[in-house]
Order: C-alpha cells, then structure tokens, then sequence
C-alpha cells in the first residue's frame, strides 16, 4: 500500500475508533443523563403513553387517576379526585411543568419506570397487556385529611397530624390549596392555569404545612417545659417556680407580661402551662441558657431538614443572645416552625419521650399489588424521658380540662394540649397567628397528634387565639382518627 492510501485508512480508522467511543459513551456512560433529560421528547412521551400508577390512602382510597387526551403526543394525563384536598400530599404531575412532591419523589414506580418493574415491563412485553405504572400506598388517613381540609375552608393555614407510635402522617392539609388537574395536560388553557397559580398573591401552590415557618407561639412552651425538666431546672410540676411578675427581660429595661390578669408569680409548671404564662416560661428559657434551649429544641427535630420522604423546610431555634433567648423561649423573636414540627412535638409527649421519625409513604406496588418495599417506623430521637413526658402530659391534659385548650375536649377522651397566639408583623401590628398543638389518647396510647396553625382568616383581631380558631380543628382531625379505629 502506497503512502497516501496509507494515511486514509489510517485516517479513516480513526475516525470508525472515534465512532465507536462516542457510541459508547453516549449508550453506557451518558444513557441515564440523557434519558431524564428535559430535552428528550421521546422519553416524556414515552411516560404519558400508558396509565400512571395510582396513589391510595392508608384506608384504600385511590385519589388519582389518567384520562386519555387527544391532539397531542402525549396519551394520557393525570387527574386527582379532590385534588385541591390531596395536593399537598400528592404535588402535581403536568405533561409540561414536571412533577412534584409525591408524583415527582416517587415517578419511577408511578410511571413504571423504575427498575424494579423491569419484570413487569418484559412480561408485558410478551403477553400483550397493557403497560402501566406501580401503586403508591400513603400513610393518610382519609377521614382525618377531610377534616382537616374542612375544618380550614377558606382560611389561610395548615394541619398537620402524626401516629406518635409510628410517625406515619396522617393528615396533611393546607389553604389556600390548589387542583393539580387543570394544568396536568399540555394546552394553553393548562398554561394560563399554571401562571395564574403562580401569580396568585395568597400562593395556593405553597405547601403551608411542610415548607412555610411560622413562630410557634406558646406552643412552643411544651419545648420550654420538656427543657427544665430534662436539665432538673424543675423536678416537680406541682412546686412553685421561681418566677416573678412582670419579668424584666435580661439586659433589657423591657418587662415580659402576660396576656390578661392571670396568677402567673410564681405558678407551678403546670399552672404556667394552663395559663400559658409568658413570665415563666421566659425566665425558664433565661435560666437555662441558649445553649441548653437550643440542644433541646433539637432533639425535636429543630434546625434539621427532615425527610418523609418530601422535603421539610427546617424550624430553626437560633443560636442567640440572651434576651432574644428568652423570648425564643415563649415562642418568638427568631423561633420558627412548621406546622409538621409542632405536630412532632406534641407526638414525643404523647408516645412518653420518643420521637418517632415523620413519613408518608406506606408501601410501593408493582401494577399487580405486589409489595416492592414497606417502610418500617424508625426512631427519629429521645427528647425527654418517659417519667418526664408523663409529667408533660399531665400538663398538657390539664390545659383541655382546665385551662385554654377546652375546645379541644373529647368525650370519653384524654386530650392534652398547647393553644398559641404568636406575634406577627413589626411592632405586632400584622393579624396574630393562632396554634394549637395536641394528642388523643385511646386504650393503647396515644394514635394521633395534630398541630393546626391558622395564618390568616376573616375574624376580628381580638378573636384570634389559638383556642378559639385553631383547637376546634385539631379536636375534629383527631376525632377522625380515632373514630376510623372503631
């Protein structure tokens, strides 16, 4: 072979090499890339081109569906059955803005796309059947999720309730909500929908219950009272406290008051508890330091992103000085945190100190119900002890029977609860945000605990309180439950 052919079959050799590698690497090293890619018709039409998966409440209610469409390439779309009640557990699934929460979390298995389907997709292959995504089972209960979506209405908030024994969520609620079905498909009607959502001044698209803080308020006493026990600042709950009336705040010349003409000098734990006493509770939490508050607000899950397996945003406890501190300690200043974090705190008194890690999914399904993995409950953390919990729950039970929290009264029912109206706006001069945090207990402890924050509503400044707006829904989410145990 001459010199000039030589170099072309060199050359050319090369090039079939270079081929070969880009081949390669685009099939075995980039193949994954690629297929998510955002840029990858083939595969969006490929995930609407059969029925998704569905995903189904604890009690076997299935709250979504597909509907076939036309005049596009994507077959079907998704639809829910009240999805403006069961969107900020699900997310939305769209042909053109993606998918979140649950539907984006766990799309693998709801689209059948998931390895763990491999079998069921070359099976169907050769039978012919029809192909479709896996099964989603929730932890939610459905009666308890009404009533919490109910008992909102056209309130501006969020519900959040837990097994203590387990931490499997039960209900998840917030307004103002939002349908997923109006934008699910590919229209310009669908994307009008969409931007009028995110145009929307009160943010129905924003999942209150998860991913908005708020400060807690005198819920937050709980953390407070679970603190001076755990550190033996207070051993018994019935001995007077060394707390004066007004406390002036440390390197301040402001005093801490308390809200009306309540026998706040001195009380004991579970006195300041039933009349939620400001003065108390901020000299607790002056006592005891910002770093034993803030340890302490931690083993309930404060200042941790928290995974169930949606994303939590974290409630923070900050690390501040002391008259920031105390008043952290009652519940404001810097503290703040969602309605799932007070929810998780109510649960740890509840289930005698342990805290139970939150989650929201039950099991995964293969199209023909086969389990493919079951989530088992796991112990989150050990915020007090059990001697000390019980004490807590005395004090909690307390404020239903005789104190704030009687709105929250079950017949024939233990309830133990925390009202809370938090201060909102500079100066306080925004609309107050009423709380109620609380637990039922039933023969074999306690199967469920609600916190209910109300963010905004059509009622006066002066009759917003925890007590008023808030215990009545926990009371209806936790009567839910327990009748759905019957």
């Amino acid at each position: 072979m001459n010199k000039p052919l030589r170099r072309i079959a060199i050359f050319c050799g090369l090039l079939i090499l270079s081929l070969m590698i880009r081949d390669n690497w685009l099939q075995y090293v980039r193949a994954d890339e690629l297929n998510a890619s955002d840029f990858n018709r083939r595969v969006q039409i490929e995930r609407f081109a059969h029925e998704r998966g569905n995903i189904i409440t604890a009690d076997g209610q299935t709250i979504t569906g597909s509907t076939e469409t036309s005049g596009t390439d994507f077959k079907y779309k998704r639809v829910w059955k009240d999805g403006a009640m069961w969107s900020p557990v699900t997310g939305y699934a769209s042909q053109i803005f993606d998918a979140t929460q649950l539907e984006k979390i766990e799309d693998g298995i709801l689209s059948g796309t998931d390895n763990r389907l491999f079998f069921d997709r070359t099976l169907s292959m050769f039978t012919g059947e029809k192909k479709q995504g896996g099964n989603v089972v929730t932890t939610l209960n459905s009666a308890a999720q009404k009533a919490a979506f109910q008992g909102l209405g056209d309130k501006k908030g969020a519900v959040a309730a837990i097994n203590p024994q387990t931490g499997a969520i039960l209900a998840l609620a917030s307004t103002p909500s939002y349908d997923p079905s109006v934008f699910a498909g590919s229209s310009n009607k669908d994307g009008s929908a969409y931007k009028t959502l995110l145009d929307d001044k009160n943010q129905p698209m924003l999942n209150r219950a998860l991913r908005q803080t708020y400060p807690p308020g005198s819920t937050f006493k709980v953390v407070t009272a679970a603190a001076a026990l755990e550190n033996g600042l207070y051993s018994d709950i019935e001995a007077p406290t060394r707390s004066p009336m007004p406390f002036k705040l440390p390197l301040s010349t402001k005093n801490l008051d308390n809200e009306g003409n309540i026998p706040c000098e001195n009380a004991t734990l579970k006195v300041a508890l039933q009349y939620s006493c400001n003065t108390v509770f901020g000299k607790i939490s002056d006592d005891l330091g910002n770093d034993k508050m803030k340890a302490e607000a931690e083993k309930f899950g404060f200042n941790k992103q928290i995974f169930n397996p949606v994303r939590t945003d974290a409630s923070v406890y900050p690390k501040d000085d002391r008259p920031q501190n105390a008043m952290a300690g009652i519940g404001q200043a810097s503290n703040r945190a969602t309605p799932l974090q007070m929810a998780m705190v109510a649960a740890a008194v509840a289930n005698d100190g342990k805290l139970m890690k939150p989650y929201m999914v039950d099991q995964l399904q293969a199209p023909n119900v086969d389990v493919l993995s079951k989530t088992q409950p796991e112990q989150m953390s050990q915020p007090l002890s059990a001697a000390n919990a019980q004490k807590l729950q005395k004090m909690m039970e307390f404020v239903v029977t005789d104190g704030t929290g009687t709105n929250a009264q079950i017949p024939g029912v233990t309830v133990g609860g925390k009202t809370g109206t938090a201060q909102h706006g500079v100066d306080n001069n925004g609309n107050p945000y009423a709380w109620f945090i609380s637990y039922a207990k039933s023969g074999d402890g306690s199967p469920v605990a609600v916190a209910v924050v109300i963010e905004g509503s059509d009622t006066t400044r002066d009759d917003i309180a925890g007590g008023k707006l808030a215990a009545p829904i926990a009371k209806n989410v936790m009567k839910a439950v327990l009748d759905s145990k019957k």
